[in-house]
This record gives C-alpha cells, sequence and structure tokens, in this order.
C-alpha cells in the first residue's frame, strides 16, 4: 500500500541509493561495437550479459573499407539490486501536502515489541510498523512485560514509549535480578578462522540478557575483531535465539590481482568474416572482410596494466596475502609501436593488420595464395597485393602499392596507385578495367579498357583495347601486334605491327599529347556540338513563330509565351556554347604548346585502315608500309626508318612486387 514520504525520508532513502550505486565496480572497455565490449566487460566482471548496466564514454567509427576505424568505449558495471527500503509511516497533515514528495511504494508490517532484561533494569524497545501495517497496542507491551517477570514498571511510561516508537531501548521497569542466572555466550571459530560464531545459553529465573556491546566486548576478547556483523549482533539481542551456532564475524577473502591484457581494435580470429548487408537487405557474397586494413598512426590494441592483489583478513584480523596479477608480455609485432601513453599499439604504416603467433603485426604485403574468386571476395589493400592465381571474372584487386597477378585476369576492376604486372595477360570480355598510377606490364590485353599514368608495356599484343598512357605504349615481342581499338599515349607508340591484313575492327591510334586533356576536350567538342544541335532546333521553331506573328500580325497569348520560352532557352544555350568554346580553347592552347613531339613506330609492317593522329594532324594509312617510324614535322606527317623505344624501363624489366613502392 503506498504512502506519502516526505522529504526527510525522500534523502534517507537517496542516500542508501548512492551508498548502492558506490558500491558499483566499474570497468572501461573497448570493442568494434556496444555488444562486443559488453561482451568483454562480462567476462573480466564474471556476471551474466543481462546483469550489466553500461555508459557510453565514446561512440566508434567504422571508418571507410575498414581503415581509419575507431573503437567503442564504454563503461559497464553490474547490475546492483536495489533493497527494499523501509521507511517509517508518515502521517501528513493538510498543511505538508506542499511539501509532500512524489509517492514510495513501501510494505505492510507490523510493528514489532522486544523487552530486555538489563544489570540497571526492564528495557522495552518499540518499533513503528510500515505502510499500514498495526501498531503495537499498550497492553501487547504490558504483556510482553509481564512474561518476562517485570511486574513493576511505570505504566505512564510505558505507553509513552508505544506512542513514540523510537526503536530505542528504554528503562521502564525494575525486576528482582540474580547475576548468577545470567545468559552465557561461548564463541566458536572455524574455517581456517573465516569465520565467528555464538553459542548462548538463556538466562534463569532473574537473570540479564545478552546486549549487543557485552557481545561484542566478549568477541574482541575471545579474537573476533574483524567482519563482524552489525546486523547479525542487533538480530541477537533483539530476538536472541540459544543453544544454537549464529554467525556473527566473517573473514575478507583475498583478492588476487587480474593479469594484465590486451583489447584488440581488430578482429584476431581470421575465421570470424562478416557478411556485409546492403540497404536493399542483399549481401554482397564477394565482400568477405577478410583483409582487415589499417593507416599510419591508427590505434590497434591497448594493453592493460595488470592490477595489485587485494589481501585478506581473517575474523582474528591475520592478514591473508593476495597474487598480485601477471605482466604479460607486448604483443608487438613488426610496424608496430608504442605510444606516448605507455599502453596504446600503433601502427607505423598503411597495410594488413595481422595477428599471428602471438604477435600484432603490420604488413605491407598482402598475399594471395590462390585466385581471387568466391573464396577471398574482393581485396582492397592499402599496401601492395601478391596474386599467386588467376583473378576471376567479376571480381576486383584494389592497391595502395603495385598489384601483382601470376596467372591471369579476366572481366574484372585492377586499380593500383603503383604498378600492376600481369604475367598471363587480360581478358576483359568487353568489360574489363586495368587502371595503375604507374606502369601496367602484362603478356597481353584484349577487350579491356586500360589507363597508365605512366606506361604500357606488353609482349604478346593489344587487341580491340582502349588505353590511355601518360607516356608510352609499348609492344615488343613475337607477336607483338596493336589490332582493333582505340590507343593514345603522350610520348610513343611502338609496335612489331599494327593494324590486321584482313582488315576488320578499325584501329586509331595517338601521340603527342596529353591523353587526359585531349580526353577532356574531345568531351566537351561532343558536348558543344550537342547544345548547338538544340540551338539549331530552337532557331527553327523561333523562325516558324515569327512568320506565324509576321502574317497574323499577333499570336495568341500561349503561343507568344512559348515563343518567349524559346528565346530564353536559345539565348542560355549560345552562352553555354560560348563557356564550352573557352575551355576547349584554353585546353588546346595547352596541348600546343606541349614540347613532346610524339611517334608511332612499327617494326615489321603497318597495314591499311591504320589511322594516326599526331597532336592534331590526321592521316590514314592506305598501304602497306614496312619498319617505319610516323612523326610530324611543319604540321604535316612525316616518315623515317623504324627507330627503336629508348627508354630505361625497358631494359630493367617489370618491378619485383615485394620490392617495388
Amino acid at each position: 500500500m503506498a504512502a506519502t514520504l516526505g522529504l526527510g525520508e525522500i534523502a534517507t532513502l537517496m542516500r542508501r541509493y548512492l551508498e548502492e550505486d558506490g558500491a558499483k565496480k566499474s570497468l572501461v572497455v573497448e570493442g568494434r561495437s556496444v555488444e562486443e565490449a559488453l561482451a568483454d566487460a562480462a567476462i573480466q566482471l564474471g556476471v551474466p550479459l543481462k546483469n550489466l548496466e553500461f555508459e557510453v564514454i565514446e561512440k566508434g567509427t567504422p571508418g571507410v573499407l575498414g581503415a581509419g576505424r575507431k573503437p567503442w568505449r564504454v563503461r559497464a558495471y553490474p547490475t546492483v539490486s536495489k533493497r527494499k527500503v523501509e521507511m517509517p509511516q508518515v502521517n501528513a497533515a493538510a498543511d505538508d501536502f506542499a511539501d509532500a514528495a512524489p509517492v514510495v511504494e513501501v510494505k505492510d508490517v507490523d510493528g514489532e515489541c522486544f523487552v530486555r532484561l538489563a544489570p540497571d533494569g526492564a528495557l522495552l524497545k518499540i518499533i513503528p510498523p510500515q505502510g499500514r501495517g498495526k501498531r503495537i497496542s499498550d497492553r501487547q507491551a504490558f504483556d510482553k512485560l509481564q512474561s518476562r517477570a517485570v511486574n513493576t514498571f511505570d505504566e505512564g511510561l510505558v505507553r509513552e514509549v508505544v506512542k513514540q516508537a523510537s526503536s530505542d531501548y528504554v528503562r521502564v521497569g525494575e525486576f528482582i535480578s540474580n547475576p548468577a542466572n545470567d545468559a552465557l555466550i561461548t564463541v566458536d571459530i572455524t574455517d581456517q578462522e573465516m569465520k565467528g560464531f555464538v553459542i548462548m545459553t538463556p538466562p534463569g529465573p532473574g537473570g540479564s540478557d545478552l546486549s549487543k556491546d557485552a557481545i561484542l566486548a566478549f568477541l574482541r576478547n575471545n579474537r573476533i575483531i574483524h567482519g563482524v556483523s552489525e546486523a547479525a549482533l542487533q538480530a541477537i539481542e533483539d530476538k536472541p535465539r540459544y543453544r544454537e551456532p549464529l554467525l556473527v564475524a566473517e573473514g575478507t577473502r583475498p583478492q588476487n590481482g587480474r593479469d594484465s591484457y590486451v583489447q584488440y581494435n581488430f578482429e584476431t580470429d581470421k575465421n570470424r568474416h562478416q557478411l556485409r548487408e546492403a540497404a536493399d537487405g542483399r549481401v554482397n557474397f564477394k565482400e568477405l572482410g577478410l583483409i582487415q586494413n589499417v593507416v599510419a598512426g591508427q590505434p590497434l590494441a591497448r594493453k592493460l596494466p595488470p592490477e595489485q592483489g587485494q589481501p585478506g583478513r581473517t575474523v582474528t584480523g591475520k592478514m591473508i596475502p593476495a597474487r598480485n596479477g601477471k605482466d604479460m608480455p607486448t604483443p608487438m609485432g613488426r610496424n608496430v609501436h608504442m605510444g606516448d601513453d605507455g599502453t596504446t599499439l600503433i601502427a607505423d604504416i598503411n597495410g594488413l593488420v595481422t595477428f599471428i603467433g602471438g604477435k600484432i603485426n603490420v604488413e605491407e604485403i598482402f598475399t594471395v595464395p590462390g585466385d581471387v574468386d568466391l573464396k577471398t571476395g574482393n581485396v582492397m589493400f592499402l599496401g601492395t597485393v601478391i596474386v599467386m592465381g588467376n583473378v576471376e571474372d567479376g571480381f576486383s584487386v584494389k592497391a595502395s602499392g603495385n598489384i601483382e597477378v601470376r596467372g591471369s585476369v579476366g572481366k574484372c576492376e585492377i586499380v593500383a596507385e603503383g604498378d600492376i604486372i600481369i604475367h598471363q595477360g587480360v581478358a576483359g570480355k568487353g568489360g574489363g578495367t586495368v587502371q595503375a598510377g604507374k606502369n601496367i606490364w602484362s603478356k597481353f590485353i584484349e577487350n579491356t579498357s586500360v589507363e597508365a599514368g605512366e606506361n604500357v608495356i606488353v609482349s604478346d599484343g593489344l587487341i580491340n583495347t582502349t588505353i590511355v598512357a601518360n607516356k608510352k605504349i609499348i609492344c615488343q615481342g613475337k607477336r607483338a601486334a596493336i589490332v582493333g581499338g582505340k590507343y593514345r599515349a603522350c610520348e610513343e607508340i611502338n609496335a612489331k605491327t599494327l593494324g590486321s591484313p584482313v582488315g576488320g575492327t578499325e584501329t586509331i591510334l595517338e601521340v603527342g599529347y596529353d591523353p587526359k586533356s585531349k580526353e577532356k576536350m574531345d568531351g566537351l567538342q561532343a558536348q558543344a556540338l550537342q547544345i548547338k544541335k538544340q540551338a539549331e532546333e530552337l532557331d527553327k521553331n523561333i523562325a516558324t513563330l515569327n512568320a506565324t506573328k509576321k502574317q497574323r500580325k499577333t499570336l495568341p497569348e500561349d503561343k507568344e509565351a512559348i515563343l518567349q520560352d524559346y528565346i530564353i532557352r536559345r539565348e542560355e544555350l549560345v552562352a553555354e556554347v560560348r563557356g564550352l568554346a573557352k575551355e576547349i580553347e584554353t585546353i588546346q592552347a595547352y596541348l600546343n604548346g606541349l614540347k613532346t613531339k610524339g611517334r608511332i613506330s612499327a617494326s615489321s609492317r603497318v597495314y591499311p585502315g591504320v589511322k594516326l593522329v599526331i597532336k592534331d594532324v590526321k592521316e590514314d594509312i592506305k598501304t602497306e608500309q614496312k619498319a617505319i617510324t610516323f612523326y610530324l614535322e611543319n604540321q604535316m606527317i612525316r616518315t623515317t626508318r623504324y627507330e627503336e623505344p629508348e627508354d630505361e624501363i625497358l631494359k630493367k624489366g617489370p618491378p619485383d612486387a615485394h620490392k617495388a613502392d
């Protein structure tokens, strides 16, 4: 039943709750998610996960493709069950409702009456009821005194004690004392001095009961000085139980210190793969998350120091030593260093974080032992990737360093900031892409879109491929032919044969300019042409409406509005064409100012049908030519005897992916 409590009672209640909260043992943990951090806390605190409370200290972030990930930090502590706080009933007057606190539910408990016989007289204690419990009556107090052979007492004082119900013992009368019949007590210390018991014999006629203070003094005289329970002594004083052992003291068990341990900011178990689910609920089985990329300066783990053990004490006060936690070795491997705080392990470089043999390493080279397929998923690595097998159709390999594929590449996406070396060639099936920040080396490339920051070098041939190279396209070998496709290089295109003797797909070779700038200019020119066509269509519509207006002297209101819209739109298109023309002119001036001359060479033959472009001069090959080099002179394409490509990179050959940057 509910009772209204005043501010004083509520303050007491809050103090008790604060004492409970202060006793909680908290722990700060980290994890890739809140759930992972709480699972770690549950193990360390030794409590079920459902019995944990927590607060988020620092939110985590997933990073970009796993790189730069930041862990969640939470403070966890065991749930402490709130004790039912028993408060005295408050008889609030009408004037007190202004200060009334919120209603608190309390139990209904009857009041209690205790009589204790002491050397100085008969003592009475009245406990008030709780909730709607029954109060002790005067008659109950009288009967209780008389049951203990207390016949001489002050009835008025007894009534006042009952009325006040102060929970304190008050002397209310006398009895015929016989100290020889006082209650007796013995002490028993057991469990290797970790528990203390008392056994009492009841008092005889005229004998006194044992008080809490008397029991405490007796315990101290018998070596029990630690872990004495105040509540147990109070219960013995109020409701003594005789001729049975009563636990009154317990020693403190020692608590061994926790060993040092490491909180990892990455998944140490490589068998735990998490498939990525897209926004539409579909799971991409090519994204297995096998590679955990990290960046230089990223925290990888945190080592928590060992804890000091908490010694225990027996009830007799003897100290029980506790074992201090052991300091475990720091799992610091290659390319990892300890931070300034002395606890955080930090990556030295970009790369793959691994946990092998109890060590954290950051590897700058990731090796796929076989093919890139459904077993490995797509590969994205902040370093160099070496594929010992093939890259199957539909998969991608991306790296911030080099990529070396010992087998072949299908209809795939291969992207590297450094060099790309493909031992067996690329068969893109019209959809593959290969993009390198530096050079691309391959046996052959066909039906693929290729872009290189420097050179493209192949040995067997280029077939129906689109290539953009900022320096050279070199095709040298026994079958070094360029057949079909579009090839753009800033400095040179060189092959054994150019085109095909049987015709077929056209072969376009362009040199002497910045390919990317030329590609951008071509796009702008195509855009300008499209806008001009729109403007011409508007001109026709405007001319038609103006002719009608001239003939009829006027136009209907809706037709006049359409005419004005056409005129405004045409002006906008003309302004847009002017802007594009200015941008095209700027790029053209840049291309014309390049010092690169550009040349196209064939050590064996150039077949009819090949189209040559050197800077802005074009020429179609109409007759077969042998061992020839084309170059630009006085805005005309000239020829000379075949000239070998002169480049140091051809002498060195493809780089070693293990050593290249």
